[in-house]
């Protein structure tokens, strides 16, 4: 559709206001596990993958720590996206991704933003214990087995995990799986692909 910025254009966007390497990863992580539910869902993945990768794009400039539901992140960046013409539909997925925002998941692509999220931070830190740095190591279990520990990625929201398959309809183990999948599929872009096995 015409009214879609580039990916390139995205990108460009996300490197200007986010220097964090991590956080950098987080939305190509959220990027991919969204251009595979477009997939499956019969939906557009350019539009699917846009959402994902700019969704957090002002959140290292606007921290928003008092989650106000007009000030700083989401709702700052979507005034910013807003202003280059960026289309609303992926907008308001936007400010529906964060619950303080009081804004209705109502559409599949903003059900599936927020399923995602959490979800792909808490498959890389998964990963990232692993002997091997591999999202390949990854399986659902593991990530269940994570899930329980309270102390491991404490800022990964369980309760918005679990929520969001709840509101997609789709079983919660078969919901992780098919996102350690998607990531799978873009591993060496998020660091993820394994640690070269020493000689």
């Amino acid at each position: 559709m015409s009214d879609l910025p580039t990916r390139e254009s995205a990108l460009a966007l996300m490197h200007e206001y986010t220097a964090s390497e991590s956080l950098r990863k987080h939305m190509l992580a959220v990027e991919a596990a969204m251009r595979a539910y477009a997939g499956r869902l019969g939906e557009d993945p350019e539009r699917w993958g846009l959402a994902g990768l700019i969704h957090d794009f002002d959140y290292e400039r606007f921290p928003n720590a008092a989650h106000s539901a007009t000030e700083e992140h989401p709702a700052q960046g979507v005034r910013i996206l807003r202003e280059r013409g960026w289309p609303d539909d992926i907008l308001q997925a936007i400010l529906g991704h964060a619950t303080y925002c009081n804004v209705p998941r109502a559409t599949p692509m903003a059900r599936a933003l927020f399923a995602v999220d959490e979800l792909t931070g808490l498959v890389t830190a998964t990963a990232l214990v692993k002997p091997t740095k591999s999202v390949f190591d990854v399986d659902a279990r593991s990530v269940r087995k994570k899930m329980k520990d309270k102390a491991f990625a404490r800022g990964v929201s369980r309760d918005d995990v679990v929520l969001g398959a709840q509101e997609m309809g789709v079983e919660l183990d078969d919901h992780i799986q098919f996102v350690i999948d998607a990531m799978r599929g873009a591993a060496v872009d998020l660091g993820l692909a394994g640690a070269p096995a020493a000689p």
